[in-house]
């Protein structure tokens, strides 16, 4: 019998093939309704041979057969189903990422606590079920381009749309920011967000919230930087709202985004009046630094 989670199994299925193949797929997976709040990846696994690879975690019988039914328009990808075992693989898995340095930010969980270095920002995340320990390209490309724009400036207020583990806002109360909100829409999130805040003795705090027009994110509006780590669909729907979220000249540090996809979100802040400043690419993924005008 094949590993299935209508059978309670926890199951990963990987692809493996050609860049443009894996980059191609993962456009498709996201702009699936059925594999929307699906969980995967995609990294470079050979460079030589160019060999990339795609490791999703669906969690219902039919977020699988949607996954295997848009891999299977990709032939050029090989794709194999296998039972994880029955352990806590979650956070197995966590225990063996390694430290991410991103410029002055120290990301790391509790098993390396004692490699943070005295002259970092040191920012202990605990994932849990939430996204965003550092590791992925994306959350590191935020992290890279927040640290240039310090280099500059403050900022007093940040707002970080679809917060995750909370990393984005940590890193912004730990490097001064008088008011770092977050907020998500996936309940669980929010409190793990919370609880790193305790961790980090960091003055953010984090709302279970769906959209921009709740009355808590408004009300410290406008904020001088938005994070916004989603995908690339919802980055192009609250363009108009991120930029309402902004004071005039204020940035938005938008990721979640494959790089073939830049171009899409671009043009979306553009005619919303926006400026693109710098854009940082970490593997397959893209972060973009932009300017409301």
């Amino acid at each position: 019998m094949s590993p299935n989670p209508a059978n309670g199994d926890a199951v990963q299925t990987i692809a493996r093939g050609p860049r443009a193949e894996a980059e191609a797929a993962a456009l498709a997976i996201d702009a699936d309704l059925a594999t929307e709040s699906l969980t995967y990846s995609i990294l470079e696994e050979d460079e030589d041979r160019d060999v990339w690879r795609i490791d999703a975690f669906p969690t219902t019988e039919d977020e699988q057969a949607a996954l295997v039914a848009i891999l299977a328009g990709f032939p050029k990808l090989r794709t194999v189903t296998e039972k994880l075992a029955d352990a806590d693989w979650l956070a197995m898995a966590l225990s063996g990422l390694p430290p991410v340095h991103a410029g002055r930010f120290f990301v790391y969980g509790a098993h390396d606590k004692g490699l943070a270095p005295p002259s970092a920002v040191n920012l202990r995340i605990e994932a849990g079920a939430a996204f965003g320990t550092g590791h992925h390209g994306t959350t590191v490309g935020c992290l890279l381009a927040y640290d240039t724009l310090l280099k500059r400036r403050r900022f007093a207020r940040v707002l970080d749309v679809g917060c995750g583990t909370g990393v984005l806002a940590i890193a912004a109360a730990r490097t001064g920011s008088k008011v770092a909100l977050g907020t998500d829409i996936d309940g669980p999130s929010v409190r793990i967000a919370n609880e790193n805040a305790q961790l980090n003795r960091a003055k953010a705090r984090f709302v279970h919230a769906s959209g921009l027009n709740d009355a808590r994110i408004r009300r410290p509006a406008p904020y001088d930087l938005v994070f916004a780590n989603i995908l690339a669909p919802p980055l192009v729907a609250l363009s108009q709202d991120i930029r309402r979220a902004l004071k005039p000249g204020g940035i938005a540090i938008l990721s979640g985004l494959l790089r073939t996809q830049e171009r899409r979100i671009i043009a979306a802040y553009v005619s919303r009046g926006f400026r693109l400043e710098r854009r940082i690419r970490r593997d397959a993924w893209s972060a973009l630094v932009l300017r409301r005008g």
